[in-house]
């Protein structure tokens, strides 16, 4: 177990004991689930039976997914995919639409696109709180239509934890005959994610978020969705995603979505509780901290259960990690991808946060193992941490 009070769920959960038991089960057991003998056949109906429970929990038929090594190359998948098979179809499909806080792994294959294969990608505006545009949707779809691949719009982002009008995307893209992706990594076993429900095309999920293990995601994809494949090879996975499937893994992964699927609304109750009781804490502590995203008093469900954003004026992100984490506080300053990159979060920005204001970022994520202890031990070291990292940048010759 992870020392310490661990606040960042949002980059990595530890695996719950259901999926750890389902995985240690199947890694000691031979067979390819791609082979025809009695190993492989056992292989494969592991991976099928997983693909069926998966499916159930989240409102999919099970020919719908498409195991993947994780959300980002499902995401990468999505998009590119998409792309592709939609222009196929249609040589003036170029457009390719995205909200401006998308995760990188939905932002830099699009702009990936843009610089080798001709798209053109479209930035998405969203508000203060980080909700997108719709208005601004309806008007890019009204004239472009035609030129337009794909929409991808997450269902929850990863930093603030704003949820999206992910069904009113889908309700303005299918007028227009345009296919909707969404990233919901960040959401599963926090909020009801039903594919059918939501009525999207694509829906990008992963393990190491929900209590599986990491390397292992799946895309859901309607099967008369035109998609391309990126990976090529032994043409597993609908011909989609070649690659041997890893058998432990998956029903680990199954095992843990399912259970974070089905205990969503508990879960749910669980981290609001202690979320308000950290944004409580953290206002009390820091008066002059903000809150990003909508404020869970007012707002309780436009965001994650799980998820708590502040910036801290005059204090650097990272000296504000560095120094929570001496303290035995595991938070972040953002997505744990971009961990390491000095520059302020294009979420922020995209939200029209200040520059030199959401350089003083963290985030606080909470999991099912959170305790109130967790939030305690963070408002006990944040006030002497602030004041340690704003007096580090007056000494350091404050913002550029």
């Amino acid at each position: 177990m992870t020392p310490g009070a661990y606040l960042d769920h949002a980059a990595t959960t530890p695996m719950s004991a259901a999926a750890l038991a389902a995985f240690v089960e199947e890694a000691g057991k031979a067979g390819n689930a791609s082979s025809l003998h009695a190993a492989g056949r056992a292989a494969r109906r592991v991976v099928e039976e997983s693909r069926e429970q998966l499916a159930a929990a989240l409102g999919a038929r099970p020919s719908e997914v498409i195991f993947t090594s994780g959300g980002t190359e499902s995401d990468n998948l999505a998009i590119k995919g998409i792309f592709w098979g939609r222009r196929s179809e249609d040589t003036r499909r170029t457009r390719v639409l995205v909200s401006a806080v998308e995760h990188h792994a939905v932002l830099d294959p699009a702009f990936w696109l843009a610089g080798h294969a001709g798209a053109e990608i479209v930035l998405l505006p969203v508000d203060g709180e980080g909700r997108v545009d719709l208005d601004a949707l309806r008007a890019e779809l009204a004239a472009h239509a035609q030129e337009t691949a794909l929409v991808s719009v997450m269902l929850a982002n990863n930093e603030v934890g704003t949820i999206q009008p992910v069904r009113e995307v889908v309700r303005i893209a299918h007028q227009h005959g345009v296919p909707v992706h969404t990233d919901a990594v960040q959401a599963v076993g926090q909020v009801e994610v039903d594919f059918a429900g939501l009525g999207v095309d694509a829906l990008t999920l992963t393990g190491h978020k929900v209590g599986g293990p990491v390397g292992v995601g799946a895309l859901l994809a309607r099967r008369d969705l035109p998609i391309e494949a990126v990976q090529h090879g032994g043409g597993q996975e609908r011909g989609v995603r070649s690659g041997t499937l890893d058998v432990p893994a998956i029903r680990a992964f199954a095992v843990a979505a399912a259970d974070a699927a089905t205990t969503h609304t508990e879960r749910a109750a669980h981290l609001a509780g202690l979320r308000d009781a950290l944004v409580a804490g953290v206002r009390a502590a820091v008066p002059d901290a903000v809150l990003r995203g909508p404020d869970p008093a007012t707002s309780s469900g436009l965001r994650l259960p799980g998820s708590a954003h502040f910036t801290f004026p005059d204090a650097e992100g990272d000296s504000l990690l560095y120094l929570l984490d001496s303290a035995g506080v595991q938070a972040s300053t953002g997505s744990a991808c971009q961990a390491g990159v000095p520059q302020p979060s294009h979420v922020l920005l995209a939200m029209g946060v200040p520059e030199h204001e959401a350089r003083g970022a963290l985030r606080f994520s909470l999991g099912v193992t959170s305790t109130p202890d967790d939030v305690a031990a963070l408002v006990a070291a944040l006030p002497t941490v602030v004041a340690r990292a704003q007096a580090a940048g007056l000494v350091g010759g404050g913002r550029s």
